[in-house]
């Protein structure tokens, strides 16, 4: 087998004889080489010095792949291997803390405000945030405490048995989704290695670059497939090669398996770098300006009626049944009247919250949480003393890149389809696993083998760039430096790239120069 040096151009040298592991996609003499190689080293002179836009871009997209999937692969291997567990998390919390979730079924409930003075009682040094009423058969009511014992970002959630007003527990739980200890802590794993919000940078940088390496083994898989021998047609594309061995088994594996998951791969990267520290401050600005931002209920009562009184050693959560109501605002109308209030304008029959007035002047806040397809997300505020709808908010009314954002979150975090959402990310996570591993075998597979001595595999030879026609380089000039301006974590490490490979490049022509 001959070996390259980018800097000296490809020698021709007698192959060595095929062994297990040597295929003529292995070799790269000016006969044997893979389309890949012969790519690389740009098209052919006998079609008079004249190139196709596609056939300059694929050496590109080819050294552009090579290099972001080595390098950013640890990153998107560890998001993979968390997501995976992540998805899995939502059945394995439902096991682990079945004992708060779950109860006999009884023949009645008790009132609200009884449930969560039961669970006020049980804690009393805390205060009362917001209600999760048992939303099914079976299902504990959540008493949402702000708690001295837990972080002031984290809150209390009692499980009280709708039935019978016993209190089953407590445990922390975070976040507008409720996750409870082992859920948060893996998608805390997930998101930033559970190192806070400098942790974030390695999940934000696999999120921008995920895309860019899906994308281009797609454009890459599709043009091999159209150029190779007795390619199969759509089989060849979709499914594995039959009889290949060595890197070109590898390669076949890669590329079909990589052809079924990109779209869930793309889909993944967009939706992560929404709720991403730079991209996603990015996002939400093109959102607004576009008109997209995510509309919320105003929970701020007009002062003239917001009640008087006086406060009370319990400011915050007040008495549930009715008489002060949260902020020591004077008269509440109670749980109970707000849930009925709820009822009335059709937000029950599925989960929701009811959040308690956090301050003087403002209102219970109650939302239907069902993410499940179709989502119901309607919010309605209510006066706490007059039980008067104070403001009333839709999901119907949202903008429409309100929705999308959401649908798109939500399918992200597994609940915007349950079980099935879930098995979806976990096959998903699966097959990124694979696709990583099998590239880093086909980098190994591509290392000259004609000594003994330890090698790596070759990189695609530089000067790439120089063969696109300037009326396709020119737009993706364009195109990139949006990507890197709205992506930054894409668009740093890829001038980083660039300029340490433009340097290493001018650095191995002097030495070749010199002699």
């Amino acid at each position: 087998m001959s070996v390259e040096d980018p800097a000296k151009g490809n020698e021709k040298t007698r192959p060595a004889p095929p062994g297990p592991e040597t295929t003529a996609d292995d070799e790269v003499t000016t006969a044997e080489r893979t389309p890949d190689d012969r790519a690389a080293s740009g098209p052919s002179p006998a079609a008079g010095g004249r190139t196709s836009a596609r056939a300059a871009l694929r050496p590109l997209v080819l050294r552009l792949h090579f290099y972001a999937g080595l390098l950013v692969a640890p990153f998107l291997l560890v998001a993979a291997a968390t997501g995976l567990l992540y998805a899995a998390s939502f059945q394995i919390e439902k096991a682990v803390y079945a004992h708060e979730l779950r109860v006999p079924v009884g023949e009645t409930t008790v009132p609200l405000a009884r449930q969560v003075e039961a669970a006020l009682d049980a804690h009393p040094d805390g205060t009362l945030t917001a209600v999760w009423p048992s939303a099914e058969t079976g299902a504990t009511t959540r008493v949402l405490l702000s708690d001295p014992s837990v972080d002031e970002d984290k809150s209390l959630a009692v499980f009280v048995n709708p039935y019978t007003g016993e209190v089953r527990g407590a445990l922390e739980s975070y976040g507008g989704s409720g996750a409870l200890p082992f859920r948060a802590w893996v998608s805390g794993l997930h998101s930033n290695l559970n190192l806070g919000e400098p942790g974030r940078l390695y999940s934000e940088i696999a999120a921008s670059w995920l895309w860019v390496v899906a994308l281009g083994g797609l454009l890459l898989w599709i043009g091999r497939r159209r150029t190779a021998r007795g390619s199969g047609g759509v089989r060849g594309l979709l499914l594995p090669e039959r009889g290949a061995t060595g890197r070109r088994r590898t390669m076949s594996w890669h590329g079909a398996v990589g052809i079924w998951a990109v779209l869930g791969l793309v889909f993944l990267s967009a939706t992560g770098l929404t709720w991403s520290t730079y991209a996603g401050e990015n996002i939400d600005v093109l959102r607004t300006e576009l008109r997209g931002a995510t509309p919320a209920v105003t929970a701020t009562l007009d002062g003239s009626d917001a009640g008087g009184g006086h406060g009370d050693d319990h400011s915050g959560h007040g008495d549930a049944g009715g008489h002060e109501h949260a902020g020591g605002q004077g008269k509440d109308i109670g749980i109970d009247r707000v849930y009925e209030i709820a009822e009335e304008r059709k937000l029950t029959g599925g989960p929701i919250e009811i959040a308690a007035p956090s301050e003087e002047g403002t209102a219970y806040v109650v939302k239907q949480t069902d993410k499940h397809w179709p989502v119901h997300l309607d919010a309605v505020a209510v006066h706490p003393a007059t039980g008067e709808v104070t403001d009333e908010l839709r999901f119907a009314d949202h903008p429409l890149l309100a929705k999308l954002t959401r649908w798109g979150i939500d399918a992200h975090q597994g609940l915007a389809f349950g079980l099935v959402n879930q098995l979806l990310l976990m096959g998903l996570a699966l097959g990124l696993i694979l696709l990583i591993v099998w590239g880093y075998v086909m980098w190994w597979q591509r290392r000259p083998t004609q000594d003994r001595r330890l090698r790596f595999g070759r990189p695609m030879p530089r000067g790439a760039w120089r063969r696109v026609p300037l009326p396709v380089l020119l737009p993706l000039l364009v195109a990139a430096a949006v990507a890197g301006w709205l992506i930054p974590l894409l668009g740093i490490p890829l001038a980083a790239f660039l300029a340490a490979d433009t340097l290493i490049g001018a650095t191995a022509r002097r030495r070749a120069a010199g002699g």
